[in-house]
């Protein structure tokens, strides 16, 4: 539309000049031949419109925004019709303490009261994209800065609300997910009334004061220490009662042994084992009972 009021302007020039005295009139018709080619290459040019992928464009004719949203892709349109192009893609909202990771340059981290009276800093980020049939609405009540607007006040109001129902150790560890769940919803229901999109609330990091931490931390490793004690004691009651029952097997062996070998039996087994010792290809020399008690030297040399 540029080119073609950039024409209407060439156009009013010739006119001009056709009024003009010599040797000014002379060009007055070709100036004027221009700003009609130029205003021509501009309805032209106005006439078709591109929307990238991964944005919708809406209409807007002397001001009034019209309800028909324009997909991705080549389109044929009213040369007066101004389009507004809005991203339909996944956005990241962060609201961090570090610099270089907010949206919003320096400590952006959400400092919030728990139900304690401690002071928690939330980093958090917020996945969620524009719905495409409400980019008019946006358009027409909040305008294209939606993020300013509806983003980044109603995060930081949600989780407000909810983290004064909580105590600061629980929102450090036990009751951290509830806690996301919770100001998803809140944050879910007051971005679809604003055609806003939640994929996903994403707490990157709760810090707690220095002396909160370490308590909660002395803590953590207390019970971390009872849970090893408890292992150690349940490993030695483990062992007692591996070595009770192998004392008692013992003694179960020696009283068999005691109560059922026979004099017969044992110079049997002494007379097997002798005989196991005589056949060894090691040199030995063996000396045995005789029968009447006087020893018998065996000898291989």
């Amino acid at each position: 539309m540029i080119i073609a009021i950039l024409g209407i302007i060439v156009l009013i020039v010739g006119m001009v000049l056709r009024r003009s005295p010599e040797p000014g009139s002379r060009f007055s018709r070709v100036v004027s031949s221009i700003g009609l080619i130029v205003i021509g290459l501009g309805l032209v040019t106005s006439m078709f419109k591109v929307i990238e992928p991964g944005e919708v464009g809406v209409q807007t004719l002397f001001g009034s925004v019209q309800d028909r949203v324009l997909p991705s892709g080549l389109h044929l349109i009213n040369p007066l019709v101004e389009v507004t192009n809005f991203n339909i893609q996944t956005q990241n909202y962060t609201m961090s303490a570090k610099d270089s990771e907010g949206a919003v340059a320096g400590d952006d981290a959400i400092r919030v009261l728990s139900s304690d009276g401690l002071e928690v800093t939330i980093d958090l980020s917020v996945l969620y994209k524009v719905n495409p049939d409400k980019a008019p609405f946006i358009l027409q009540n909040i305008g294209e800065k939606y993020e300013d607007k509806i983003v980044r006040p109603v995060t930081r109001t949600a989780i407000r609300d909810n983290a004064v129902n909580y105590q600061a150790v629980d929102l450090y560890s036990t009751k951290r997910q509830e806690f996301q769940a919770k100001i998803n919803q809140t944050i879910t229901q007051s971005f679809e009334k604003n055609g806003l999109e939640v994929q996903s609330i994403l707490i990157r990091n709760i810090s707690l004061p220095a002396s909160v931490k370490a308590s909660i931390e002395s803590k953590i490793q207390a019970e971390q220490d009872a849970q090893k004690m408890q292992f150690v004691l349940q490993k030695e009651r483990q062992e007692a009662d591996r070595k009770r029952v192998e004392a008692q097997g013992i003694a179960d062996y020696q009283k068999i042994i005691s109560t059922q070998l026979s004099d017969k039996q044992l110079q049997y087994e002494y007379i097997k084992a002798q005989k196991e010792i005589a056949l060894s290809p090691n040199t030995k020399v063996i000396i045995i009972g005789g029968g009447k008690g006087n020893p018998i030297m065996l000898s291989d040399k």
